[in-house]
């Protein structure tokens, strides 16, 4: 009798697929974590990418039990600043800093440190010892796809650029845009030009428009940032160049990929992490921090190449066909440890 319960419970735990640390096991003050609660603060919220990461973060959050507060800016800098200030005034144990500007953040995370609260940036540099960073390996991200757009188009094109300065993600691909045009002098740039304004995409179409037709020699589009490249791809179908126009892009969302593989797109590749993992990533980094380990002070969620080409060739439609197909894109081995619990997959 005892020795089939003990392996009727075996089989039991090992159904529970992830392994699930007890309250027991974790250290504070996740051994409690109904009393934990940790605020995400937002500067961009528009977009599938956006979406995404918070799904991620919400799931990493409830895989810990701890509670969550979102406070969203819609890309106003001194009200992400304010909110800071809002959770801090509430107790929060951790804060998750998303994106924002630099200028404006600085003070603010700076605050939240003093006030012994444990913070983690994502993708905004407030240049903190106390705070990890975490990141997409943003130049590397637009190395790929370049180094995809040389592989598509040779060296020899007309491009232009979608580009809003002062974003720490765009920032970091502009460096690898940079030295690209260097290394590649037959690269010509056009026009620079890029929106943060909601719509973001349908605002950048309406920039996108007006270049081409200024520019009618451009042949590429390197556009960092799903909702740039949606704006591009919107100007592109319009005025009917789909055949004559390449758009090569960061980030992807399952309308990315829909978008990529209607007939004909110009929407050639996109580099990408999982926004979903890397919210998850975002969680986890803050919930060692707030045990007492140390998560690094940048942690790096690795990108991955994704064309057009393979997206039809495997009869891609979503992003957990994606993630099925690239197993890579669907997990990041990252910030882990025994006592974390991952969101069901």
């Amino acid at each position: 009798m005892l020795k089939r319960f003990a392996v009727s419970f075996t089989a039991a735990m090992a159904l529970l697929g992830t392994s699930l640390a007890t309250a027991e096991e974790r250290p504070a003050p996740f051994d409690a974590p109904e009393d934990v609660t940790i605020a995400l603060i937002r500067y961009i919220s528009t977009g599938d990418f956006f979406q995404a990461y918070l799904s991620g973060v919400e799931a990493q959050a409830a895989a810990l039990g701890v509670n969550l507060r979102v406070l969203d800016s819609r890309q106003d800098a001194a009200l992400q600043a304010d909110m800071v200030d809002q959770a801090i005034a509430l107790g929060v144990d951790g804060i998750i800093i998303q994106h924002g500007l630099p200028e404006s953040m600085k003070d603010a995370a700076q605050r939240a440190v003093e006030a012994g609260i444990d913070v983690v940036a994502f993708d905004v540099e407030v240049d903190n010892p106390a705070i990890p960073q975490v990141e997409q390996s943003d130049y590397l991200l637009g190395e790929l796809v370049l180094n995809q757009a040389l592989q598509d188009n040779g060296d020899s094109f007309t491009a232009g650029y979608v580009y809003v300065p002062g974003i720490a993600p765009l920032d970091r691909r502009n460096a690898a845009w940079e030295d690209f045009k260097e290394a590649h002098p037959g690269v010509t740039e056009a026009a620079v030009f890029g929106t943060l304004d909601n719509p973001i995409a349908n605002s950048v179409a309406n920039q996108a428009r007006a270049v081409i037709q200024a520019n009618p020699m451009i042949d590429v589009f390197f556009a960092p940032y799903n909702e740039f490249a949606a704006g591009v791809k919107i100007a592109v179908d319009e005025m009917g160049l789909g055949e004559d126009i390449a758009i090569y892009s960061a980030d992807i969302s399952t309308s990315d990929i829909a978008a990529m593989r209607e007939p004909g797109s110009p929407w050639a590749a996109t580099v990408a992490t999982n926004p979903t993992v890397v919210g998850e990533v975002s969680v986890r980094t803050l919930a060692l921090l707030m045990a007492g380990e140390a998560p690094g002070q940048q942690v790096i969620v690795p990108p991955t190449l994704i064309t057009q080409d393979f997206l039809n060739d495997n009869a891609i439609t979503n992003m957990e066909t994606l993630g099925e197909n690239m197993p890579q894109f669907s997990h990041a081995e990252v910030v882990l440890a025994d006592w974390l619990t991952l969101p069901e997959r």
